[in-house]
This record gives structure tokens, C-alpha cells and sequence, in this order.
């Protein structure tokens, strides 16, 4: 569910001290993004959102999250009115965020 290499990259990258800044941009960004997805009848832009989300999530390592955003986004540049499963994307990021926050110190404690 988690790349915790790519996590542990993106630390190294940006430093220590600044991972955490980085981490609370991306949740309260996403999180953001997540609320106007969550709103079914506001799907304008689904693919421009579900591209700005699969990018993000592959940042962070939510490996699975960004998978599903891909599917969705891939199935709507080849047909506009696609269907694309929103609640299994929504699921997908409110398990990964879980995961993230409750393993992130055991992850990557050094």
C-alpha cells in the first residue's frame, strides 16, 4: 500500500528536518483535493483532479492510491464519460492515510 523506499527518498531529498513540513503540505493538499472529489456532483474536471492526486500520491509512496487515480484518469482521457469508481479511490486514500501516519516513526526510524 505504502512505497516506504520512495518515502524514505523523499527524506533524504528534502532533508530531515524538512520532511515533516513536507508531509503536512502534501496531507492538507490532498486531503483538500479529497474533499472536492468526495462531493459527487462537483466531477467537473475529474481527470485534471485525479492526474493533480495520482502525482501527489506518488510523492508520498501511497502506491495504491495512485493506481486507482491512474486507472480512473487513463479511462477518462479515452472516454469522457467513463465510469470511475470514486468511492474506491476515496477508500483507497483514507486507508493508505492511515497506514502512513500510524507506521510512518517505525518505518523510518534511524
Amino acid at each position: 500500500m505504502i512505497d516506504w523506499d520512495r518515502v524514505a527518498t523523499l527524506r533524504e531529498e528534502v532533508g530531515a528536518e524538512d520532511f515533516d513540513e513536507v508531509v503536512e503540505l502534501f496531507l492538507e493538499e490532498v486531503d483538500a483535493a479529497i474533499d472536492e472529489l468526495s462531493i459527487k456532483e462537483n466531477q467537473t474536471a475529474l481527470e485534471e483532479k485525479l492526474h493533480f492526486l495520482k502525482g501527489s500520491a506518488l510523492s508520498l509512496g501511497f502506491e495504491h492510491f495512485s493506481g486507482l487515480c491512474q486507472v480512473g484518469e487513463t479511462a477518462l482521457s479515452q472516454d469522457s464519460s467513463a465510469a470511475v469508481d470514486i468511492n474506491e479511490i476515496l477508500q483507497s486514500y483514507h486507508q493508505s492515510r492511515g497506514v502512513f501516519l500510524d507506521e510512518i516513526s517505525l518505518k523510518l526510524a534511524s
